[in-house]
């Protein structure tokens, strides 16, 4: 029986999200992009995830970018791979997900692999990931919003200059950016991401959810509209907590604050 493209496990509350082809550095055939869009509709679906990990199979890519090889032959237009539809744009769909991701990136993430990435709420990156954006390279403009989306992670300048030079960008300058949170040696990547999401499969379903929505819609506001906003949210969702409640979770945060002191 032929492996699926996209092959995703289910513990703890958490999805981990493979790309699996690993023999074309991951690259994101027409297929890929279908069944990776369904995986995220169904994780979207099912109760018991609560946080998901996507990674790429292999130590070489997360995922190269689109399959040029697919796209050079004429069997699929590049129209298919930027359509705005959620059933056949994986990016869409990772977006409309309303779960934390948390990006592995285990090797190169390359054009549309690079959006890929920046689709995540959270990356992590191996000694092995390398990020580029070679759109302009190939002539083919973004569709997946990589445009707006990169140089809000580090900033208009740096962004320009790995969009319009189409240069790799290492790990370790990807966190001195700011656009991965740390680097780990390549053993450690995917326990270490396992980790961060179970321990965000711990809080509270609904809290995640609102939390990040309040965090995401704020950050493409203006500074003032973004405190409106999250005043409007807490003061109706914070008046119902009842004293006694506050001061149970009080406790259950101290208590693992210690824990994880040792």
């Amino acid at each position: 029986m032929e492996e699926r493209l996209v092959q995703v496990e289910i513990a703890d509350g958490v999805a981990l999200v493979t790309l699996n082809r690993p023999q074309a550095m991951n690259a994101l055939s027409l297929a890929l992009r279908h069944e990776l869009a369904a995986a995220f509709r169904a994780i979207e679906a099912d109760d018991a995830v609560r946080a998901v990990v996507l990674t790429g199979a292999g130590t070489r890519a997360f995922t190269a970018g689109l399959d040029l090889k697919e796209l050079g032959s004429g069997e699929t237009g590049i129209g298919n791979a930027t359509t705005p539809d959620p059933d056949a744009n994986p990016v869409k769909a990772m977006r409309h997900c309303t779960k934390p991701v948390i990006g592995a990136i285990n090797g190169v993430a390359i054009t549309g692999g690079f959006e890929l990435a920046l689709a995540c709420d959270i990356l992590i990156a191996s000694e092995n990931a390398r990020f580029a954006d070679t759109h302009a390279r190939i002539g083919i403009m973004p569709g997946w919003g990589l445009s707006q989306e990169l140089s809000r992670r580090i900033g208009l300048s740096r962004a320009m200059e790995l969009s319009l030079s189409g240069n790799f960008l290492d790990a370790c300058t990807a966190a001195s950016w700011g656009l991965v949170n740390r680097v780990l040696p390549a053993d450690q990547l995917l326990p270490a991401a396992l980790c961060l999401a179970r321990d965000i499969a711990g809080v509270d379903r609904e809290m995640v959810r609102a939390y990040r929505a309040l965090i995401r819609e704020g950050f493409g506001m203006s500074f003032a509209d973004g405190l409106a906003l999250e005043h409007r949210l807490s003061s109706a969702a914070n008046t119902g907590l009842a004293p006694d409640e506050i001061e149970r979770r009080r406790g259950a945060v101290m208590a693992r604050g210690r824990s994880q002191n040792h």
